[in-house]
């Protein structure tokens, strides 16, 4: 099924030259948006399920892409993780970043060693990183960077935005230090956007494969009771809402990266099962169950609610493509 282009409406500047006319009119940009406009960006997390479509992205219309490499010694953009040290090419002018590197949370279960490296893989790059952008002679003019919806805690039936306060749990305090981490761009005067991710859903990888394996089998279903929230986006919107981020010159701070429509895990999970064409029963793990075989990751993963929109697409001017649960999975899934 060919997939929807987000809508972004660019916002007039009030002291954009009268007289200019079309959809440009008014529009401040860090930098170009047409194909040959070759920008230099830098991604952490390449390989990773949104790194990976972000530079295909980026790459097709014609930037140069550069990821940090954390093996090859001769590599332009290096990260030493036994020594904290990032090393970058002076030879090369970023002219963003984009840090979407960390740890999968849902890996493992969560043992101590596990949560000091969900946190360090995260927090450590993150400092190290943002210390020598802002040492940089010649600093990038925007540094997007990867935080969770987690930042909220598990916000049972409430929902929260971006005015919200930190939870208190254990994704909570991961999601605060890595913000926090990102201090020295911004105290250098980089411009930087917290990116606070919802579920991401790609039949590529992620909770939305992970979800769709039982159902292919013969059949899937809600977890505990299904009353708890869960706060998704089309891959292809998260995309399209970076490349945003990346060049309008007026955004920064934290932004929701949510469709604006939680679906509780039972309406999730029924929908799912609808576009499969496979039965969804209720319920497919109980509980208590839950608890015993995946302890504190399942009871914050599986079983935690997070109701979450985000109040400033309209400020920014942006609208999902899919705000439609069931036709986001048929995009995906078909």
């Amino acid at each position: 099924m060919r997939r929807r282009d987000s809508q972004i409406r660019f916002r007039q500047d009030p002291a954009a030259p009268a007289g200019r006319k079309g959809a440009a009119a008014g529009r401040r940009l860090s930098f170009g948006e047409t194909a040959i406009d070759s920008l230099n960006v830098l991604i952490t997390g390449a390989t990773g399920l949104i790194g990976g479509a972000l530079r295909e992205r980026l790459e097709s219309r014609r930037h140069r892409v550069f990821a940090l490499d954390r093996s090859d010694a001769g590599a332009a953009f290096r990260y030493s993780a036994e020594r904290r040290e990032i090393r970058l090419d002076p030879a090369i002018e970023l002219d963003a970043v984009v840090n979407l590197a960390g740890a999968n949370i849902s890996a493992s279960r969560w043992s101590e060693d596990y949560k000091r490296l969900i946190m360090d893989s995260r927090v450590k790059l993150t400092r190290a990183l943002a210390a020598v952008l802002a040492a940089s002679a010649h600093k990038p003019r925007v540094f997007l960077s990867a935080t969770a919806i987690g930042f909220y805690g598990d916000t049972g039936a409430e929902t929260a935005d971006e005015s919200s306060p930190r939870g208190a749990d254990f994704l909570a305090e991961v999601a605060g230090a890595w913000e926090a981490a990102c201090e020295p761009a911004l105290a250098a005067g980089i411009r930087t956007v917290n990116m606070r991710f919802g579920v991401v859903l790609s039949r590529d990888g992620g909770v939305l494969k992970e979800m769709s394996l039982p159902f292919k089998l013969g059949g899937g279903g809600k977890l505990g009771d299904g009353s708890q929230y869960m706060s998704w986006i089309a891959l292809s919107d998260v995309i399209s809402l970076i490349e945003l981020c990346l060049r309008d010159e007026t955004i920064s701070g934290p932004i929701n990266f949510v469709s604006g429509r939680p679906a509780t895990n039972a309406e999730f999970t029924r929908a799912l099962g609808k576009v499969l064409r496979r039965p969804a029963f209720s319920p497919f793990l109980r509980a208590w169950l839950i608890r015993l075989l995946f302890g504190e990751m399942g009871e914050a993963l599986l079983l935690g609610s997070n109701r979450v929109v985000s109040r400033r697409y309209e400020e920014i001017g942006f609208t999902p493509a899919y705000s439609d649960l069931t036709e986001a999975l048929i995009a995906e899934l078909r």
